[in-house]
């Protein structure tokens, strides 16, 4: 059975276990290039929780074992993935015809990273080699001279001793460094925190040569990424009036979507992976679901639940080819699961509130009686979503 489908059957029995005691698992329990087992364990990390990802990246730091270094290359190319990289592996050995790098990670708008993974600075690293995998290449025509550069990702934060050796070099202006460390902290905030396309792009912006003689594009990531984190936050107990003259209270944050997608996942008889605070996606990409959740407002017999739907939320599930909008009502018990074709519908009729650069509608659910009814505007009619809900 392989590793991703035991994953699948019984999960328990990997979550528990050290990553190399996983990879005994795959194949033939070894990373080779173009092997068996190196096929199964990068299948399997794509599937995984992020925390499982930072604990095997731990592991494969914490101490050396056989394949470590490989595991470790594995584990960061698949958080390039999670940060929205179309990633090339690699090779873990490099040979005369074909360069060793370690990851290739490639952006919409043309740019790419030329990856290089290495467990620790201890020892001093030859930038001249790193830059050779780069410039062949270039000269293959795989890359382009203007657009790609090269981030090292070492596994410790004390990064002093390669900064320096980076700066004297004649690659300072094309090369960058990371801990693994942040580069998991980059991922967790993408899936955990942030929704806004334009955001998770400065986000990866990051990771690539900046100039940074004049700072607004540092300033103006800081502030979006800030905005987009607290979009649908409470900051008072105010409340907002609808157009029914209803008080509704502002968006305050919920924590179950996983605890949700889980049970969305056993009802389609789908795996999803995280991509962000609310959107989880198959592997292939041609699945997917917009997972939002809401405390319950009001009284215990007829409770409200209250979300916001942006726009870029619709027209990236729109690109998908078969996807569903969830409701968390309170909890994961209550999930209402509704085909995004249908839901899109209903938009006209729902309140709006507006920013200066962009605007979210108001999805309004209330519950009375085992009865799940969508609110809209007083001139429209509100919409029956009980037949949606997951029994």
């Amino acid at each position: 059975m392989a590793l991703i489908d035991i994953w699948k059957a019984t999960p328990d029995q990997l979550t528990g276990k050290h990553v190399h005691q996983v990879i005994a698992f795959a194949g033939s329990g070894k990373l080779r290039d173009g092997g068996e087992g190196s096929s199964e364990f990068r299948d399997f990390l794509a599937v995984v929780p992020s925390s499982q990802l930072q604990r095997y990246a731990d592991e494969c730091l914490a101490k050396s074992f056989d394949d470590s270094g490989l595991a470790l290359q594995d584990v960061v190319n698949e958080v390039g993935r999670r940060l929205g990289f179309r990633v090339n592996g690699g090779l873990y050995r490099g040979s005369s015809a074909q360069p060793g790098f370690d990851g290739i990670w490639e952006t919409d708008d043309g740019k790419s990273i030329v990856v290089e993974v290495k467990t620790t600075d201890a020892y001093r690293i030859d930038l001249n080699t790193v830059a050779g995998y780069r410039q062949s290449l270039i000269q293959s025509g795989r890359l382009r001279l203007e657009s790609s550069s090269i981030l090292i990702v070492v596994g410790r934060q004390d990064t002093g001793d390669l900064e320096a050796q980076i700066r004297g070099s004649r690659h300072a202006w094309d090369t960058r460094v990371i801990s693994v460390d942040s580069l998991l902290r980059l991922m967790r905030l993408k899936e955990e925190e942030l929704e806004e396309p334009i955001v998770v792009r400065r986000i990866r912006d990051i990771l690539t040569p900046q100039e940074f003689t004049r700072v607004d594009g540092i300033i103006d990531m800081v502030f979006a990424a800030a905005e987009d984190v607290r979009q649908d936050v409470v900051e008072n107990e105010e409340s907002e009036v609808d157009d029914e003259g209803i008080k509704k209270p502002k968006f305050v944050p919920s924590a179950f979507h996983d605890e949700c997608v889980k049970r969305i996942e056993r009802h389609l008889d789908w795996s999803l992976v995280r991509q962000s605070r609310a959107t989880y996606l198959s592997l292939d990409k041609a699945k997917g679901v917009l997972c939002m959740v809401s405390r319950a407002h009001g009284s215990d017999e007829a409770p409200s639940y209250w979300f916001a739907f942006h726009p870029h939320q619709k027209d990236a599930m729109g690109q998908i080819s078969t996807s569903y909008v969830a409701f968390g009502c309170g909890s994961p018990d209550d999930i209402l699961l509704i085909p995004l074709r249908d839901f899109t519908k209903w938009l006209d009729g729902m309140n709006i509130t507006e920013r200066p650069d962009r605007f979210y509608w108001h999805v309004s659910i209330f519950a009375e009686g085992g009865k799940y009814t969508l609110h809209r505007k007083k001139d429209f009619e509100r919409v029956d979503l009980t037949a949606y809900r997951i029994p």
